[in-house]
C-alpha cells in the first residue's frame, strides 16, 4: 500500500536566490543549490520552472533541467539566472539526489513578491546575503 512507503525527509539541502552582478556588472538574481551536509550527495538533478499571472494572463515558463552529478559537503552550485520579468511568478525548483543509495527529493517554491532585497538574509556556505529556503 502507498501508506507503507516510507518517504525520506530532506535535511540540510537549501535553495537560495542571490543578487550578484552579471557579466555586464548589472545586479541580477541567480538561484543556487547548497549542500549543508557533512557528506556528499550524488546524482543531483534540479528542475526549474515558473508559473503564475503576468499582465492578467496565465503564464508558464519552460521547465529546465540541470544535472549536477556530485556535490561535495558544505558546497554550492549556481543554477540559473532569473530574469527580472519572471520575479512576479512563482519560481519552483524540484531537487532530487541520492545519499547512501537512498533517493531524496524536495520542492522549493519562491512565491511572487518574495525575491526582493527586503527579504534577504544570511546565506550559509556562500557567505553572502540572499533569500534562503531550507
Amino acid at each position: 500500500m502507498i501508506k507503507d512507503i516510507e518517504v525520506p525527509k530532506v535535511e540540510d539541502i537549501a535553495m537560495a536566490i542571490v543578487l550578484q552582478p552579471d557579466e555586464n556588472g548589472e545586479p541580477s538574481w541567480y538561484s543556487f543549490l547548497i549542500n549543508l551536509k557533512d557528506e556528499p550527495i550524488e546524482g543531483v538533478l534540479v528542475r526549474s520552472s515558473g508559473y503564475g499571472q503576468q499582465n492578467d494572463e496565465s503564464v508558464k515558463t519552460s521547465e529546465l533541467r540541470y544535472f549536477l552529478d556530485t556535490m561535495e559537503p558544505k558546497s554550492f552550485r549556481k543554477i540559473e539566472l532569473i530574469p527580472d520579468n519572471l520575479l512576479v511568478l512563482t519560481n519552483q525548483y524540484w531537487v532530487s539526489f541520492y545519499q547512501n543509495k537512498v533517493m531524496y527529493d524536495k520542492k522549493y517554491m519562491f512565491v511572487p513578491g518574495s525575491i526582493t532585497e527586503e527579504n534577504m538574509g544570511n546565506v550559509p556556505v556562500i557567505n553572502t546575503r540572499g533569500i534562503l529556503i531550507i
